[in-house]
């Protein structure tokens, strides 16, 4: 029994890392195209394991996971922008976005940060003498 069940959470994750390989970010986060509830819903669906594998983007003090949530609270107000608090030594800062550019940025964070894990696991090479490398 313990047998099947590790091999199924094996090709679970097997085919979980094929698909996420296959998504090309560009077109899947366009927001013109596929409508800004669309791109935030892909975001919403693979950042919490972008989070659980340690691997979630921070860019300009900004958490990947902060600014989804700054997203719905714009979109729940009906507002154009999005406002991000960010805390820098102490003080809280504002920074504001575009509500379009903010959904494609989380939205193309939360699936290249899934895409540079997987690609990692099959490009890293470790740093052994002999390898045939000039360090």
């Amino acid at each position: 029994m313990k047998k099947i069940f590790l091999t199924i959470a094996a090709f679970a994750t097997l085919t979980y890392a094929e698909d996420i390989m296959k998504i090309n970010e560009k077109e899947a986060c366009d927001v013109k195209k596929n409508g800004v509830e669309k791109v935030l819903a892909l975001a919403k669906k693979y950042n919490p394991e972008a989070i659980k594998r340690g691997v979630e983007f921070k860019r300009l003090g900004v958490r990947n996971s902060v600014a989804i949530k700054a997203i719905e609270k714009a979109l729940k107000e009906k507002k154009k922008e999005v406002v991000v608090e960010i805390k820098k030594k102490g003080k809280v800062k504002k920074q504001k976005f575009p509500l379009d550019f903010a959904v494609t940025r989380a939205c193309k964070f939360a699936i290249v940060a899934l895409q540079y894990d997987e690609e990692a696991k099959k490009t890293y090479r470790a740093d052994i003498p002999g390898d045939g490398y000039k360090y």
